[in-house]
C-alpha cells in the first residue's frame, strides 16, 4: 500500500529533514512493507538519501523545464533533488488557486513525459455529494478529461473536497462505492484522502479497492505518521 503525507504550506527545510529522518528510522526498525511518500513545500526540498520505499515528492510545478515564469518551479529545479513523484489536481489547487482541467492535463502530460510517479487527485464538493452517487461520479470522471489513465506510474487519490481539513470523513460505504466505480475503469492504485487519522485508518484500508491513503493535517506529526505506517503493515487485505 501507499501511505502518503501532504505537508501543504507547512514545515521548514530543517523541520522537514528531521521529519524524514525520523520516518526513515521507523521504516527500517519496523521493516515496513509500505510505500511511503512525503510531499513537501518547494523550499524544503533537499537530498534526503531516502530508503528504497520512501520518496519525498513535489506538491506542485509549472509544466516547463525552465523559463520566464516568475515565482514558479520548473522541472529542472525538481530534478536537482531527484524528485520522482508529484501531486497533480489537489482540490486546493483546483478550487482555491484556480487550476483548470485544461492546465492540469498539461501538467499531467509534462510529468508523464518525465516518467515520474503522478498522484492525481479527484473529488467532489459537498453540493455535488448531496445530489447522489451518479452526480458524484459524473463530476469525478470530468476530472479525467485529457488524462491518460493508462500511464503505468499513475496513482489516483480520491479526496472528497468537503472532507479535506474539515474533520468530516466520508463513510466507509461512500468510500467503497466511489472506489468500486473508479476501479471499473482504472487499473491504477486507488488511495483515499480526507480527514484520515490514526483512529480511522484501519477501517479505511480495509475497503476493498483502497490501496493506501493521502493524509494532510494528521500526518504532520512524525509519531502519528509512523503509527499510520505501522497500522498499514498490520492490515491484511481480504
Amino acid at each position: 500500500m501507499i501511505i502518503a503525507s501532504n505537508f501543504k504550506t507547512n514545515y521548514t527545510r530543517e523541520k522537514t529533514k528531521s521529519f524524514v529522518c525520523a520516518v526513515q528510522a521507523a521504516i527500517q526498525e519496523m521493516k515496513s512493507m509500505q510505500e511511503v511518500r512525503i510531499f513537501v513545500p518547494a523550499t524544503a526540498l533537499d537530498s534526503f538519501h531516502e530508503v528504497a520505499s520512501l520518496h519525498v515528492g513535489a506538491q506542485n510545478f509549472y509544466p516547463v523545464d525552465n523559463g520566464s515564469f516568475t515565482g514558479e518551479i520548473g522541472f529542472e529545479q525538481l530534478e536537482e533533488f531527484g524528485i520522482t513523484t508529484v501531486l497533480i489536481g489537489h482540490s486546493e489547487r483546483r478550487h482555491i488557486l484556480g487550476e483548470t482541467q485544461e492546465f492540469l492535463a498539461r501538467k499531467y502530460d509534462f510529468a508523464q513525459a518525465k516518467n515520474v510517479e503522478i498522484v492525481y487527485c479527484v473529488g467532489e464538493p459537498k453540493e455535488i455529494r448531496e445530489k447522489g452517487i451518479d452526480a458524484v461520479m459524473s463530476y469525478i470522471w470530468e476530472q479525467f478529461d485529457g488524462i491518460d489513465i493508462s500511464y503505468s506510474r499513475l496513482v489516483v487519490a480520491y479526496e472528497p473536497v468537503w472532507a479535506i481539513g474539515t474533520g468530516l470523513t466520508a463513510s466507509i460505504g461512500d468510500i467503497e462505492e466511489v472506489l468500486e466505480r473508479l476501479a471499473e475503469k482504472l487499473s491504477a492504485p486507488l488511495l483515499y484522502g480526507g480527514s484520515v487519522k490514526v483512529d480511522n485508518l484501519e477501517s479505511i484500508l480495509h475497503v476493498k479497492h483502497c490501496e493506501g491513503v493521502l493524509v494532510g493535517t494528521a500526518s504532520w506529526n512524525e509519531e502519528a505518521f509512523c503509527k499510520m505506517i505501522a497500522v498499514a503493515d498490520a492490515v491484511k487485505k481480504g
